[in-house]
């Protein structure tokens, strides 16, 4: 197959669901600090908050896609999750059982179950060692004899990701970026693993070769019954092969959600406005202004990361809840978890804090006034439905009072009746 032919990503169905599954990986409360050492004796006098507190699960046979800004986290998820580095802190849990602390030997056998595609196809693969070599050692490490022998699986292997089973003696320097990509996809499918973790799968490559492998992916998927965790920042690419999608701000979900919610009706300013920065291919919108949301500043430090919400720095609905109190992750629709205290599309969790921060009114000013419109409206649309729903409730609960107390009051006013008829 030539890298050079583009490809067109055909759409996925509104109503395709692969989600069904039983739990595959969950992980709980994961966290992974880098220390900071200085000075002769190599002192720890700080930490890196890489990864600070992650609650997820994926279910077999589903795609849970990743993004966020640059530092916030995903790869180093992505590490923890297939267990190349050693978490701080939370469980990892993978068909059941507990991996987060398992050593060398014990994480020999899940090897065959967890892969992970990584991101550079230059440097993730060995110079030294031809294409053979390479699909062929995780047959080798494992101590796998396939049908027919090593040689001719990993021929199969390299047809399957659509390079020429002839090049099996080649080196990595001979092959292009899209086609490392797809020996490097090649060799984590070789042992059939359920779960396969790829990060940045598509970054490094052309446009056009982004289309082929992201349409590789999913055709190996609906083939091969592949559970993914894809790592990636083109949204483009997330929404197409995500069946859901969590949105990671430095080193935390801020939301996780099926990925129709998510791109219809974002509920995290974050969200929000990454969901602004995706350009429509629409010439007829050429002229037409774009609500482009614009955020403050750089993601604040990971060594100190604020306290609080960690966008508060950033955001334009901040208020001094936000400062102070740390939102947690909470489903507030089916489908859709948010940590938020002023939630787009939705009413406020802390409608009593309406006092923005200097910060807040300083980013606000980088958001189009159409955007902060759109927003108060939903807000208060949505907070006038739940307000009438609330009440609605108390009538009816009223109402049943009411009914309860006839009925009880009935039974009384018979006996006293028929006590008076006796005497």
């Amino acid at each position: 197959m030539s890298d050079e032919k583009a490809v067109t990503i055909p759409a996925q169905s509104e109503g395709e669901d692969r989600t069904g599954g039983e739990v595959l990986l969950k992980v709980t409360g994961l966290q992974k600090h880098f220390p900071i050492k200085k000075g002769l004796l190599q002192r720890q006098v700080g930490a890196v908050h890489a990864v600070d507190g992650l609650d997820f699960e994926v279910r077999s046979g589903e795609t849970l896609g990743v993004v966020g800004e640059s530092g916030c986290g995903k790869s180093t998820m992505g590490r923890l999750i297939t267990r190349l580095l050693e978490p701080t802190g939370g469980k990892v849990e993978f068909q059941g059982k507990d991996i987060t602390h398992l050593g060398v030997a014990g994480m020999r056998p899940l090897r065959r179950d967890v892969q992970m595609i990584f991101q550079d196809p230059y440097s993730s693969l060995n110079p030294r060692h031809t294409i053979g070599t390479i699909i062929g050692a995780p047959f080798k490490l494992q101590g796998v004899e396939p049908e027919g022998g090593i040689k001719k699986e990993v021929q199969r292997l390299l047809s399957v990701v659509g390079l020429n089973p002839e090049h099996y003696n080649r080196y990595p320097h001979e092959f292009s970026g899209g086609q490392r990509q797809r020996i490097g996809i090649a060799r984590a499918l070789a042992l059939n693993p359920k779960l396969v973790v790829a990060d940045e799968p598509v970054s490094a490559l052309d446009v056009s070769i982004q289309a082929q492998v992201v349409n590789l992916l999913d055709d190996l998927q609906e083939e091969l019954g592949l559970t993914y965790v894809i790592i990636a920042h083109d949204l483009s690419v997330v929404r197409h092969v995500s069946d859901r999608i969590a949105v990671m701000y430095l080193g935390k979900i801020v939301e996780l959600a099926d990925r129709d919610l998510l791109y219809k009706s974002p509920m995290h300013p974050y969200t929000k406005a990454l969901m602004s920065a995706v350009p429509i291919p629409d010439p007829r919108r050429k002229n037409a202004k774009s609500e482009r949301i614009l955020l403050k500043g750089d993601v604040p430090s990971p060594i100190s990361p604020p306290s609080g919400c960690r966008f508060h720095t950033r955001c334009w609905k901040a208020t001094e809840i936000c400062k102070t109190t740390e939102p947690k992750l909470i489903e507030l629709r089916p489908g859709q978890q948010v940590a938020c205290h002023h939630p787009e599309n939705f009413a406020d969790q802390a409608p009593q804090d309406t006092v923005l921060l200097t910060a807040a009114k300083e980013a606000a000013e980088l958001v189009a006034d159409e955007v902060l419109a759109e927003s108060a409206e939903t807000s208060a649309a949505v907070a006038a439905e739940v307000e009438a729903a609330a009440e609605a409730a108390e009538e009816v609960e009223a109402a049943a009072e009411t009914e309860a107390a006839k009925g009880t009051k009935a039974p009384k006013e018979t006996q006293v009746t028929k006590e008076a008829d006796e005497k």
